[in-house]
C-alpha cells in the first residue's frame, strides 16, 4: 500500500481493538489497589494490637496474621505489576498497528505480540488475584477462629476467677 491509499479508518479500528483489554486492565487494577488498601489497614490493625498485647499466646497469634496479610500484599503487588505491563504492551499494540501502517505493513507479528503478551499478563493477574482472594478468605475464617479460641480462654479465666 501507498502512504495515500492507506485505509485510516481500518487502521484507527484497530488501534482502538486494545481499548477493551485497556478497560478489563484499568479494572483490574482499581480493583487490586483497593485490595491492597484494605491489607495495608488491616497490618495497620494488627501492628497497634502487637504493641497493645501482653499475652504472649497472643503476640504469636498476631505476628502469624501479619505473615498472613505480608503475603497477600505481595500478592497484590505482583498481581499489580502484571497489570502494568499488560497496559503497556496493549498501548504498545495500538502504536505498532498504526506505525505498521504508516512504514507498509513491514513488521507483520509484531502488534500480535504485544497484544499476545498483554493477555498473558492479564491472565497471569487475575489468577493471582484469584488466589489472593483465597487467602483473603482463609485469613478472615483464621481470624474468626482466634476470636472464638479468645473468648472460650476469657470465659474460663472468669468461670475460674483467676
Amino acid at each position: 500500500m501507498t502512504p495515500t491509499s492507506i485505509d485510516h479508518y481500518g487502521i484507527l479500528t484497530a488501534m482502538l481493538a486494545p481499548a477493551f483489554f485497556l478497560t478489563a486492565t484499568a479494572s483490574l487494577i482499581l480493583s487490586a489497589n483497593n485490595r491492597l488498601a484494605r491489607v495495608v489497614d488491616r497490618l495497620r490493625a494488627l501492628m497497634c494490637e502487637i504493641g497493645e498485647s501482653q499475652d504472649e499466646e497472643d503476640l504469636v497469634v498476631l505476628e502469624h496474621n501479619i505473615a498472613t496479610q505480608r503475603r497477600r500484599s505481595l500478592r497484590i503487588l505482583q498481581a499489580g505489576r502484571l497489570l502494568y505491563w499488560a497496559i503497556s504492551c496493549f498501548v504498545a499494540t495500538s502504536l505498532t498497528v498504526a506505525v505498521d501502517a504508516f512504514i507498509g505493513y513491514r513488521v507483520e507479528m509484531l502488534p500480535t505480540l504485544f497484544a499476545t503478551a498483554g493477555v498473558l499478563g492479564l491472565f497471569g493477574a487475575s489468577l493471582l488475584l484469584s488466589q489472593e482472594s483465597h487467602m483473603a478468605l482463609a485469613a478472615v475464617n483464621e481470624e474468626m477462629d482466634q476470636a472464638h479460641a479468645r473468648a472460650r480462654r476469657h470465659r474460663k479465666v472468669i468461670a475460674t476467677g483467676e
